[in-house]
Parts: C-alpha cells; sequence; structure tokens
C-alpha cells in the first residue's frame, strides 16, 4: 500500500521510561514513595531524582549497554534505580539479597558490572566479593553504598559503609536538565534477572524494553488496577523487577510503600495507615497472615488484593486469608516470563458451585494474560496440543512479545528454550474443558512409578495441609518393580512431633495408592540461596541410597 511512511512522528522506541516522564506531570504531586516515618517524595520528586542519578551515572563513564548491579531491599533508592539506569542507556541487574560472597564475585564477573550500588546492610559481603575478583586479576566494579534515609533508623542500625561514593553524593552530582538516553531499538536490554536455581545454576535472563513495558501494562490488566492504587512492596523487586510493577506504578501513579523488612505486623499496620489496595508475594505470604498474632490482625478498612504465585496455597490457609478480608489471586509464571504470565480469574458463576468444585477449579492456574498471545499445553516430542480432558499431560509453552529476549552468554540454552517457535517452561500440566490450564509439575520432578505418572505438587499439597507439617518437598526413589515409589522429605512444626506412620496415613485418607509416600524421613529440606527448595540435591542423594534415610 502506497503511502506508509515509519518515523519519529508515528514509531517511537516502546521503554517504561516513558510512565515516569508521564507521572511527572500527570500525577506531579501526588506522593510517589513512601518510607518509613519521615520520607515522602512525590511523582515531581522521583522524576528529577531519577534524572540526576541517570546524569550522575553519565559523569562516571556508564556507557549504553554497561551493566549497573544493585544489592538492596526494597528502599527508595533501589525503586529509583530502574529508571535512572535506563534513562542513562545502561541496564540494570538488581540481585537477591541473599547471594553469599563467593556466588555474588561470580555473578559479577560474569556480568562485567562497572558500577555495583550497595545497601548498607550488604556492605561486607559486597566488600568480600570485591576482593574474591581482585584476588583472579578481575577488574571489580566501582561500589556506591547507599546508606539508611529513614531518619527514624537508630544509627546504632547503620553500618559504615566502605565505598567510592554513597547514593546521595551521587545524586548531588547529577544535573537536572539532562537529556535521557533512550534505546535506539525497543528491543535493546533494559534488565537482566537472574533464575533462582531451583533446577540448577542460576541462568541471567535479558529483559527488553519492549517487554518490560508490555509487561508492565499487562500486570495492570492482569490484576484489575484501577489509577493511583496504593501498592505494599511486600514482592522482593530483585525478582523480576518486581513482576516488572517497578514500571507499572509509575504508569498508574501509585503510592510505592517501600519496605526493608517483611512482616506480619508491617503488612496490617501498613495497610491500617496507608491505606495499602495491593500487594504480592510467593504463597508463604498468606502463611505469614493467617499465623499472624491476633494482636497484629487488625480489622481492613475495606478488602485489600494479594497477588501470589507459585503453588497453589492449601484450602485452610486460604479460607483464613480471605476471612481476614483479603481477596487472593493466584498467578503462575517464571523469571523468563517476566514473572506471573497465568492468572486465574474468578467468575461469578462460580460463586454458586459447591464448595468441593470450587476447590477444583482454584487449583488450576487459569488462563493467559491480555497481553501473552499464544499459551499452551504440547507434547514437546510432535508440538501438537494435547486435548482438553483434564487428563492428558504435556509441557506448558508460551508465545509472547512479553517474554525474555534469551540467556546471558548462553545462546544454545536459549535456542532450546524457543525450540520450534514456542518458549519451553520445562513445567507439565494438563488443559481442561473449559481452557483452563492445570500444573501438574515440572518435567524433572514428576513421578512415574508402574506407569502411572505421579505429580509431586498434589503430594506436597496433601503434605502441607497436614496439621503439623511446615515444609515438605517430594521426589522419586528408585525402585527394582515399579522404576520410582515416591519419598517424602519433611520438617514439622516448631513444638510439635510426628511419626512416618502418622504421616502415610494422612495421606492414605487423601491420596490414591501409588502417590502415597513409600519412605518419609524427617529434616530440614535443602534449599538455594533465593530459598528454593533444591529437589535436584535430595534427588541426587536419593539415587545414591536405596534409603532416604540413610543419604
Amino acid at each position: 500500500m502506497e503511502g506508509l511512511v515509519l518515523c519519529p512522528a508515528n514509531y517511537v522506541p516502546l521503554s517504561p521510561i516513558s510512565f515516569l516522564e508521564r507521572a511527572a506531570t500527570v500525577y506531579g504531586d501526588k506522593t510517589s514513595i513512601v518510607y518509613g516515618s519521615y520520607v515522602r517524595f512525590s511523582w515531581k520528586d522521583t522524576f528529577a531524582r531519577c534524572l540526576k542519578l541517570a546524569s550522575a551515572l553519565v559523569q562516571l563513564k556508564i556507557f549504553p549497554g554497561d551493566v549497573v548491579v544493585a544489592l538492596a531491599p526494597n528502599v527508595p533508592a533501589l525503586y529509583e534505580l530502574h529508571f535512572g539506569v535506563p534513562m542513562a542507556g545502561a541496564v540494570l541487574c538488581a540481585l537477591n539479597t541473599r547471594l553469599d560472597a563467593s556466588t555474588l564475585a561470580l555473578t559479577l564477573e560474569q556480568l562485567n558490572a562497572k558500577l555495583i550500588f550497595v545497601d548498607y546492610q550488604f556492605n561486607d559481603v559486597a566488600l568480600k566479593a570485591l576482593d574474591l575478583l581482585s584476588l583472579k586479576s578481575v577488574k571489580p566494579p566501582h561500589l556506591v553504598g547507599i546508606p539508611e534515609c529513614d531518619k527514624s533508623t537508630s544509627s546504632m542500625d547503620c553500618k559504615n559503609i566502605s565505598c567510592d561514593l554513597d547514593y546521595n553524593g551521587l545524586l548531588e552530582m547529577g544535573r537536572d536538565d539532562f537529556t535521557i538516553i533512550r534505546p535506539n531499538k525497543e528491543c535493546d536490554p533494559i534488565s537482566v534477572n537472574y533464575t533462582s536455581g531451583s533446577t540448577g545454576k542460576p541462568k541471567g535472563v535479558i529483559y527488553s524494553h519492549r517487554a518490560a513495558y508490555l509487561n508492565s501494562l499487562a500486570e495492570i490488566f492482569r490484576f484489575d488496577m484501577r489509577q493511583m492504587p496504593v501498592f505494599l512492596w511486600t514482592v522482593d523487586m530483585f525478582r523480576c523487577n518486581g513482576w516488572c510493577l517497578t514500571w507499572a506504578m509509575a504508569a498508574l501513579g501509585a503510592t510505592n510503600i517501600c519496605l526493608r523488612n517483611v512482616s506480619a505486623e508491617v503488612i496490617f499496620d501498613s495497610i491500617s495507615l496507608h491505606k495499602v489496595t495491593h500487594f504480592c508475594g510467593p504463597p508463604a505470604i498468606l502463611n505469614t497472615i493467617a499465623n499472624a498474632p491476633a494482636g497484629n490482625q487488625n480489622p481492613l478498612p475495606f478488602n485489600v488484593n494479594v497477588i501470589i504465585a507459585g503453588p497453589f496455597p492449601y484450602s485452610e490457609i486460604l479460607t483464613k486469608v480471605e476471612g481476614l478480608g483479603f481477596n487472593v489471586y493466584h498467578g503462575y509464571g517464571m523469571t523468563e516470563a517476566l514473572g506471573p504470565a497465568i492468572v486465574r480469574p474468578w467468575k461469578p458463576e462460580l460463586d454458586s458451585t459447591f464448595e468441593n468444585e470450587q476447590e477444583k477449579i482454584r487449583n488450576r492456574e487459569g488462563l493467559h494474560n491480555l497481553l501473552l498471545e499464544g499459551v499452551d499445553v504440547k507434547d514437546p516430542n510432535t508440538m501438537k496440543s494435547v486435548p482438553y480432558d483434564g487428563k492428558t499431560i504435556g509441557e506448558v509453552m508460551f508465545r509472547s512479545n512479553i517474554l525474555m529476549s534469551g540467556y546471558l552468554k548462553n545462546s544454545q540454552v536459549t535456542q532450546e528454550a524457543f525450540r520450534g517457535g514456542w518458549y519451553h517452561t520445562g513445567d507439565l500440566g494438563v488443559r481442561h474443558q473449559n481452557g483452563y490450564i492445570q500444573m501438574k509439575d515440572r518435567g524433572k520432578d514428576i513421578i512415574i512409578s508402574g506407569g502411572e505418572a505421579i505429580s509431586t505438587l498434589e503430594v506436597e499439597a496433601v503434605l502441607l495441609s497436614h496439621p503439623k507439617v511446615s515444609e515438605a518437598a517430594v521426589v522419586g526413589q528408585p525402585d527394582a518393580l515399579l522404576n520410582e515409589v515416591p519419598c517424602a522429605l519433611v520438617k514439622v512444626k516448631e513444638g510439635f512431633g510426628a511419626t512416618a506412620e502418622e504421616i502415610t496415613n494422612f495421606c492414605g485418607n487423601r491420596l490414591p495408592d501409588h502417590m502415597i509416600p513409600k519412605s518419609i524421613v524427617f529434616g530440614d529440606l535443602p534449599v538455594n540461596f533465593s530459598g528454593k527448595v533444591q529437589k535436584f540435591a535430595i534427588r541426587e542423594k536419593v539415587n545414591c541410597s536405596t534409603s532416604l534415610s540413610n543419604c
């Protein structure tokens, strides 16, 4: 068709940077950030601070494409870095604050980081990591310290920061007339996020400006957010850039309630004090709420929306949390999908269904969001879709504009993940008649026993519903007759005691015979730095012994 033209007037590379620019104009004097008793910023303030931050980074010889690392909790500086770093043309990598010095050093080396921002709380581990790099003759990044900015915090809590420059000094260097360095292409990288490493070594996942922009909008639709919500930062910003909600909050002109630490008391107090409307996190956050002392469970002024991503919580916890006045959204996703990709919308007609049928439906992860073009359950060998029968197991796959660009310095693994024009999640699931997807297990975790496929997630859900069990993991144990049988590692709640026979009998009343764990062992679950259970570590022990108890 003649007359078409693509030019700066009708094509601007998508970037969430524009959300902050708009917020400064549309929501200028509205509160953008609250932290502690004294810190309050407006959206005009936040834009000005991010602009100066970007200017200062350029003065420090940070060039487009350079990686800037952050090691900090959910404090205002980390939120500002999500805009200031890309406004300088650089790439942000917010790292898990639970990293040890050795892992941090290896990660910094892989990233070839030029600069690292470190909150005073993690000063020691950062300095040890930089020393390790120096011993390997690797040039360490310059360190910028982030001091505590809440005046109500005792100076005894603030360690001396040994660094090249502190965050406040850096902002003072910046110019308020700085010209933002925008991406040349919308597919240029904006951030690197690391996987949790639950199935192996953590991988660096690259996000583009385009994917971050679109997924930020998807989050708004996904969780039915309205203009100017009040968002409590209970989900780590280092997890998928806070599920891209760092950027989405600017698009909505939200008030960000930043937190250094999360507890039930903090959650209830924040809701009462700041009128919080939304917060997010793993399913464990529901346990925190449900098990909070009665004195901390303040009455809610209105219903509060909680978005969780991970294994669906068992009904007892969910019922208790919803009874307190929380609306729970359940999602499924991963780092490569920029956070939750599938959500379970609650349909009004389901309110009239029987409770046990509701429970079955709610245990399904649901449907893909508006900006996720394709979700399917396929046979990974033939790439054909499985029937919508709720029985046939296949691999869950995505096709979308809101997926990662690839794995950092690992093109072979990237190509394998995108094989056949779909992103292979490695997770197994089924498709129900209404289109809902239900997760069954990780591909590496599912147990094949006597020809029957056993979902470890389903067995773990039953184990976790036992009133004395706090943690549980199920793996396959080699069996000469059946190939594999389920084996459970269980941690009992503090102050309680339980026997293997008691746990087995409990499962026997709730599971088919072939799904009942044949071995029950009590102890701590092996976890990595991010708190994820390392099933491969349990499996390795099981494979070297005929009894888990001997490992």
